[in-house]
C-alpha cells in the first residue's frame, strides 16, 4: 500500500459577522472581534509552527503574523516550539506590497507561497525580501504539494491559516482543512460581493461539502467561539 504524504495539521482561524461575512463587500479587513477574539488568535498561534495568510490581508492592515506579546512566546518554548512561528504568505502571482509591515520585521523566516504565473522581475523582487519562494503550480497553487513541502523543508507539523476566503476556500477545497475556530460577531454586513469564511470554486453538490462536527461553542460576552473538527479521516 503506498504510503500517504506527511502534512501538517491545518486548523483555520477566523472572526465572522452572523451573516458569514469576514469583511465588507469592499473587501478592506479591518479587525471586527472584540478583546477577547484577539487574545483567542494570539492562543492558536502559540500553538502552531506556522502562520498562513493571503497577500491582501498582509498588505491590508498592520500585520506581521506573529506570536504577539512575550507571554505568548513563552507559551511556545514550554510546548517545545520555536520562540517564533514561521510566516507564510500566499499569492498566486506574488503581487505583495514590498513595504508591507511583515517585512519590517525580520524576528522569523518569512515564505512565500506562488505559481508559474508570476513575473521574473516579481519573483526576484520578492526573493530579496522573503527566506523562501516557493512555486507551487503552473497556475493555481496546489496546496497538497505546498504542504507536503512545508512539513519536509521546514518541519512544519501545526498550520495556521488565517485567511482570506480565497485561501480558506482552496485549503478546503483540496480536502487540508483539520480544524476551524471560528469567532461569531453580533454584526451583519451583507453584500453579495463581501468575502465569507470560504470563496473560490465553492462545491456545486451538497454530497461534496466539506464536513466537521461542532467540538465546542463557548460564549463570552456577544461573541460565540466555536470549534469545528473535521469528521473522519483525511
Amino acid at each position: 500500500m503506498k504510503k500517504k504524504p506527511a502534512l501538517p495539521f491545518v486548523f483555520i482561524n477566523v472572526a465572522m459577522t452572523a451573516d458569514g461575512k469576514i469583511a465588507p463587500a469592499n473587501r478592506h479587513f479591518k479587525p471586527f472581534g472584540g478583546p477577547r477574539d484577539w487574545q483567542h488568535l494570539l492562543e492558536l498561534r502559540a500553538t502552531a509552527d506556522a502562520v498562513m495568510s493571503g497577500a491582501r490581508t498582509v498588505d491590508s492592515d498592520r500585520v506581521n503574523l506573529g506570536p504577539g506579546p512575550a507571554r505568548y512566546r513563552r507559551q511556545r518554548l514550554r510546548r517545545g516550539l520555536a520562540e517564533f512561528n514561521l510566516r507564510i504568505i500566499v499569492s498566486g502571482t506574488g503581487t505583495i506590497d514590498p513595504r508591507a509591515e511583515i517585512f519590517k520585521h525580520r524576528f522569523s523566516p518569512i515564505i512565500i507561497l506562488t505559481t508559474g504565473r508570476i513575473a521574473k522581475s516579481t519573483l526576484a523582487q520578492l526573493r530579496s525580501l522573503a527566506d523562501d519562494v516557493k512555486i507551487c503550480g503552473a497556475s493555481q497553487i496546489d496546496f497538497s504539494a505546498a504542504c507536503q513541502w512545508l512539513h519536509q523543508k521546514w518541519k512544519v507539523r501545526r498550520l495556521l491559516c488565517e485567511g482570506g476566503g480565497e485561501v480558506n476556500g482552496a485549503m478546503f477545497q483540496a480536502g487540508l482543512v483539520d480544524e476551524v475556530n471560528a469567532t461569531l460577531c453580533p454584526l451583519l454586513l451583507g453584500g453579495r460581493r463581501a468575502p465569507t469564511l470560504a470563496d473560490g470554486v465553492g462545491v456545486t453538490r451538497l454530497a461534496d461539502a466539506a464536513r466537521f462536527r461542532l467540538a465546542s461553542m463557548k460564549r463570552i460576552g456577544s461573541e460565540l467561539f466555536l470549534v469545528y473538527q473535521r469528521s473522519g479521516l483525511r
